[in-house]
């Protein structure tokens, strides 16, 4: 529940962030916003109520780093030049190809058993997906746009695995500040503040879309999915992740007015079947849980 809830957030965030991108806040600045947003609330908020949840050992640090500029940042960036050079529905359907890719990893790399109804989940999910978002009509495809898709599901998946590892060590607010905090460090750099397009944010109704996108679009559903991975492993909230694109093409439809063909169903019906599918199975903890980096093992009290 939580991580689709979760996925529900996120999905209504893009139809939220619709209306700033049409008024010139691009999507690298509007990734900016949330990021830098959202760490200027947990700051404020854990400063004033709960400062021993700002505290992380240094050397956990790498590692919220690498989950902050490659799992939160990073997956926005290759995205972003992934639906730039393909249309969005083949570069959906590849960036969700990253809990087939985790489970394959876990398999092949770390000989973990899993069981074939995972498996099954997995396939159903993405069948789901490729109907959603009609990557049947893809038309010809851009070799750097296929590689910057696959490049969105190997930092789709850091950030699941990520999330995991760091759920086991502290909240979910704190692994989220310093996770954005590095996220915004890395945003910064890329995107100077001083050239931000604060005009697109002039009117009171940008203002408060904004506002609506860093809270209800970014902070609320980023918690939900860390709180969630503190539950199930990487592989089993992927798959309701995936929920996502099918609550997108809703929301789309709901508030854009946007027509839903009977293939898109079809597919929004198979995604929740694999959904249900996940949530019917007894999990095997050990064999589906992420194995701890060599890097946070290295600093691991023996």
């Amino acid at each position: 529940m939580l991580a689709a809830a979760g996925a529900a957030l996120f999905s209504l965030n893009g139809s939220m962030a619709r209306y700033l991108l049409d008024d010139g806040v691009d999507a690298a600045r509007l990734s900016q916003l949330r990021s830098a947003g959202s760490c200027l609330i947990l700051l404020l908020v854990l400063g004033l109520t709960r400062r021993d949840l700002l505290r992380v050992d240094r050397s956990e640090l790498p590692g919220l780093a690498v989950l902050g500029v490659l799992g939160l940042a990073a997956v926005h960036a290759t995205f972003f030049v992934a639906i730039d050079r393909l249309q969005i529905g083949p570069a959906v359907t590849i960036q969700y190809l990253a809990p087939l890719g985790l489970l394959v990893w876990l398999a092949v790399f770390h000989g973990r058993r899993l069981p074939p109804s995972l498996w099954g989940a997995v396939a159903l999910s993405l069948v789901g997906c490729f109907f959603v978002v009609r990557a049947y009509d893809a038309g010809l495809l851009d070799t750097w746009g296929v590689v910057a898709a696959f490049a969105a599901m190997l930092t789709f998946g850091i950030y699941m695995v990520g999330s995991e590892r760091q759920g086991r060590r502290h909240e979910p607010v704190t692994t989220l500040f310093w996770a954005f905090a590095f996220a915004s460090l890395f945003w910064a750099l890329v995107t100077p503040w001083w050239s931000f397009p604060f005009d697109g944010l002039a009117s009171t109704r940008n203002a408060l879309l904004a506002t609506a996108i860093v809270v209800g679009g970014t902070l609320v559903p980023f918690v939900l999915m860390v709180a969630a991975l503190r539950h199930i492993a990487a592989p089993r909230a992927a798959v309701v992740a995936t929920l996502e694109p099918v609550l997108a093409a809703v929301f789309a439809w709901l508030i854009h007015d946007e027509a839903l063909a009977a293939v898109q169903i079809a597919g929004g019906m198979a995604v929740l079947a694999a959904v249900a599918w996940v949530q019917s199975r007894r999990p095997d903890h050990e064999a589906e849980a992420a194995p701890e980096s060599s890097l946070a093992a290295r600093f691991s009290p023996r």
